[in-house]
């Protein structure tokens, strides 16, 4: 089988990513690291190689909502080519992003699956709410 080429860029991005593993980003984070370290790596690039490793499993996509970018979140040094297994949290107020792994969600997505014959796909479900800090903050406003 013939090794796939690699541009320079796409070493970087690649390199990038395995550094992100296990956080969320988004495209234009990505072109903000890469500019603020005086490299030049296309917008163009960075969304062609985002959506080539979403095709191939490496990097999972997230839709959050119609108002907000997709995140991205790399996977592919935890050997998961299918999807990962859990939810989001997204704090209304500061935009935060949050994994949620429940036994209790699994089992209702489980329940779901085998009585309703219907199957949530996990990494796009997300709950809104307001972040522990955010409510930090405003039951400190509440108090003065």
């Amino acid at each position: 089988m013939k090794a796939e080429y690699k541009t320079r860029q796409q070493e970087l991005l690649t390199s990038y990513l395995k550094q992100m593993q296990g956080k969320h980003f988004t495209a234009e984070e990505i072109c903000s690291h890469f500019e603020s370290k005086d490299i030049r790596v296309s917008p163009a690039t960075v969304y062609r190689y985002l959506e080539k490793m979403v095709r191939e499993g490496d990097v999972l996509k997230i839709f959050i909502d119609e108002h907000s970018a997709s995140c991205f979140e790399y996977v592919g040094d935890k050997g998961c080519k299918e999807k990962s297994g859990h939810f989001h949290l997204k704090c209304e107020e500061c935009g935060t992003l949050i994994h949620l792994d429940s036994s209790e969600l699994y089992d209702m997505q489980n329940f779901l699956a085998k009585k309703k014959g219907f199957k949530i796909d996990a990494p796009r479900t997300v709950f809104y709410g307001i972040c522990e800090k955010c409510s930090s903050r405003r039951e400190g406003k509440d108090e003065e």
